[in-house]
């Protein structure tokens, strides 16, 4: 008998109290913004909740936690309902196997001693009885590892996801925008099934309102099984751009993801997983979810659409790179013992209000660049590429505004507040470093201000400080050319 099917209406009855973890990810950062317009009451797990401050609404509240820490959850878990696992650490550095199945034990654990109701997980495509890579594997292993808790766990197993921002789009639109003749190996024609984030969330929503003895694993995808040569081919047509993909059986995945990391925003670690993905096929051998769900996903064509429309009206609310973890860098640094810090601090008077004087400080990065020596700053992220850190293909999340936790090229934002920004670096380094600008009015004079500028570095030990003075000339024409020209762009629009 087949099973009523579920609507994405909002659910009767109480209101259930949703736990959401990877609310600052790529889907969880667009689910918190569904749950919140559907009115349910949804609690935010983050390791850095000031992250959250700009996303989430008054009713929704942000606890402290980390999945890797199993006494933080016990608070987070108190009282909830449904909770949903989105989070993963494919884009950290080091054993992410290991790491994920120590995250997912801890929240197993945490979420049975607290009686929660349901737990609803989106893994990967993947067929069971074929070689998975270690990505997927580790995706369905999460999936096992929260069933084993005895808590009702629906777990959604999805291919590519298709959305402004996304990692597949992102990596997509980098490949057919800057190379009219693409030399593709064989992955780039293994077939897949993506599905639009839009159709994506109607699924992870729905789920809350479906019955417990339903939950199961349910196979999610898009109405088109395509290879990404198609997708490639697909964004070229709606662009109006003529390409043509040229195969070679040569490039193996480790040489196409350094490839990638030159061209697109990937960095090479995340695109040597995504691409040991994408060499196995992940299509939807069961397609049952259509018989108990009322979504309709959209075909591949209408995915790419709203993709496109929303980067270009710069809709792209949150972005695969939003995560911590895309970053690779640790959160602790744990044995390690910094040395004093070094900085370099100046200031400069503006003819300019403290707000026309903090305009283009918070225009710095991605499209706007860094005010000086640019090319020294496109060297500097080339040699983090190579050697395995994210360099500057990240850009930025909007070219006028920043939050909290948006990723500026080889920076993250750490700190914002009216006429103050704090970036810390994400680049390979041998320490910790920040840059930071604050504003200040200039005595009476509302048309005039200073502008501070203060570069912060903690090495590590004497080559950390080697580093440091190695650099230091350096350091003074770009810091010092960077004020300048930023002082110059404040009195310029003030």
């Amino acid at each position: 008998m087949t099973a009523p099917l579920v609507s994405v209406s909002a659910p009767a009855g109480a209101n259930p109290l949703v736990l959401l973890t990877g609310a600052t990810g790529y889907v969880g950062g667009r689910l918190l913004e569904s749950l919140q317009q559907q009115g349910y009451r949804v609690r935010c797990l983050a390791r850095h909740p000031a992250m959250l401050e700009t996303s989430v609404a008054p009713s929704t509240e942000v606890v402290a936690g980390d999945l890797l820490d199993r006494a933080s959850l016990d608070a987070a878990l108190r009282g909830v309902d449904a909770a949903y696992y989105l989070v993963h650490s494919m884009g950290s550095a080091g054993p992410f196997e290991e790491t994920d199945r120590e995250a997912a034990q801890n929240f197993a654990d945490a979420a049975k001693a607290a009686k929660v109701g349901r737990i609803i997980f989106l893994g990967g495509l993947g067929r069971e009885d074929t070689e998975l890579s270690p990505h997927l594997r580790s995706r369905h292993e999460v999936g096992a590892i929260l069933r084993e808790s005895g808590v009702p766990v629906l777990e959604f197993r999805a291919s590519v996801i298709i959305g402004s921002g996304s990692l597949s789009f992102e990596m997509i639109r980098g490949l057919v925008e800057r190379l009219p003749v693409m030399t593709t190996p064989k992955w780039v024609h293994v077939p897949a099934q993506p599905i639009a984030i839009d159709d994506a969330l109607q699924y992870l929503v729905a789920a809350l309102r479906l019955p417990v003895s339903q939950y199961r694993v349910y196979e999610i995808g898009g109405a088109d099984q395509v290879s990404y040569a198609d997708l490639m081919l697909a964004y070229a047509k709606q662009r109006g751009l003529r390409r043509r993909l040229i195969s070679v059986p040569v490039l193996s995945p480790r040489l196409s993801s350094l490839w990638l990391g030159l061209v697109t925003p990937l960095y090479a670690r995340v695109g040597r997983k995504l691409i040991e993905s994408i060499i196995h096929s992940t299509v939807v051998q069961d397609d049952s979810a259509l018989e108990v769900f009322a979504v309709r996903p959209v075909g591949v064509d209408e995915a790419i659409r709203r993709a496109i429309a929303r980067e270009e009206r710069e809709f792209a609310a949150t972005r695969w790179s939003d995560a911590l973890s895309s970053s690779g860098a640790q959160e602790t640094w744990a044995g390690v013992k910094f040395g004093s810090r070094l900085l370099d601090s100046r200031s400069v008077a503006v003819k300019a209000s403290p707000d026309a004087a903090f305009a283009p400080i918070q225009r710095i990065g991605g499209d706007t660049g860094w005010y000086a020596w640019g090319w020294l700053w496109r060297v500097r992220g080339f040699l983090d590429l190579l050697a395995g850190g994210v360099g500057t293909r990240r850009g930025r999340r909007s070219p006028t505004k920043l939050r909290v936790g948006d990723t500026v090229d080889f920076w993250r934002v750490e700190r914002i507040e009216p006429l103050l920004l704090r970036l810390r670096a994400e680049m390979r380094l041998p320490g910790r470093a920040w840059l930071e600008w604050e504003v200040s009015p200039a005595g009476s004079d509302a048309a005039s201000s200073t502008i501070t500028q203060t570069a912060i570095f903690d090495p590590v030990g004497v080559w950390g400080r080697a580093y440091w003075y190695a650099l230091y000339p350096l350091h003074h024409l770009v810091f010092g050319g960077m004020l300048r020209e930023i002082a110059r762009a404040a009195e310029g629009s003030g």
